[in-house]
């Protein structure tokens, strides 16, 4: 006699075998459920954004945890540690020279503690790099953001080199993850370090797009015209929502790997 499954299992089970489309809008639904109970419990929403940053300092915090005490970076993208880098640099530029606030210092802070790790995966823990299986080339990502980042930027009175920065800074970091997903679907397995930390990311990454859409929602549309006219305001929402998609599925998993009481992270085939 089998011993009953738990609701989670049997809820799990059950999504599994959904089509592609089900899915979907399964993830859509939810999304607007998660939005309806933020707008909800949250009053101040540019809260949401100081709530992504820091659980995004938590996600750097728990992958600089791994690397000291397993003394080993496997499993971990070099070329997304670099890409944040790079997009981190350029927006604190924008912020110096454009919009000095407390986000300029929790940028700073995020900045430099990538930096480390960018350090210590290079040359203090070389030897457990998987570069092979680290295989996105960095122009592949970094090229189209700045051609889209020239041809769509903000209209603001700032410098127009300015402008362009900001822009790529939202392009690069809407897809700054890829190569760690690209990793992570190269293996399969994900130890528990790794998926805490893009698990985290994936959070930030749904919170700080919370923010966006309810800021526009409690305005009435005003802040898109505040953001500036032409398809750059519709850019900086896609971007946003992009970056909480590309790792949904990821955090689905990670999710029903948890409640099923898994240590390690087995992800099945077309997964990320």
């Amino acid at each position: 006699m089998k011993a009953p499954r738990r609701p989670i299992q049997a809820a799990a089970t059950w999504l599994r075998r959904q089509p592609p489309k089900v899915k979907a809008f399964l993830a859509v639904i939810s999304g607007m459920a998660a939005l309806v109970l933020l707008r909800a419990i949250v009053h101040d929403h540019d809260n949401l954004f100081v709530a992504a940053e820091a659980v995004h300092s938590i996600g750097i915090a728990v992958l600089i945890y791994k690397l000291m005490k397993e003394k080993t970076c496997a499993g971990l993208s070099l070329k997304s540690q670099e890409l944040t880098a790079i997009f981190l640099a350029v927006r604190l530029y924008c912020s110096f020279v454009m919009e000095y606030d407390i986000h300029t210092v929790l940028d700073l802070a995020t900045l430099a503690t990538t930096l480390w790790v960018v350090y210590m995966i290079r040359f203090n823990l070389r030897s457990s790099y998987m570069e092979d299986k680290d295989n996105i080339a960095l122009y592949y990502v970094v090229v189209p953001c700045a051609v889209i980042a020239l041809v769509i930027h903000p209209s603001t009175s700032h410098h127009v080199v300015n402008r362009i920065a900001w822009a790529f800074c939202v392009y690069l970091e809407a897809v700054s993850v890829l190569p760690q997903l690209r990793v992570m679907q190269n293996t399969k397995i994900v130890e528990p370090f790794t998926a805490h930390y893009v698990f985290a990311l994936g959070v930030a990454r749904f919170l700080s797009c919370a923010h966006w859409v309810l800021q526009v929602l409690d305005t009435r549309g005003h802040l898109l015209v505040a953001l500036g006219y032409g398809l750059w305001p519709s850019m900086v929402l896609i971007s946003e929502i992009v970056q909480t998609f590309i790792l949904a599925d990821f955090c689905y998993y990670y999710v029903k790997s948890v409640f099923g009481g898994q240590l390690v992270l087995r992800l099945p085939s077309g997964v990320v």
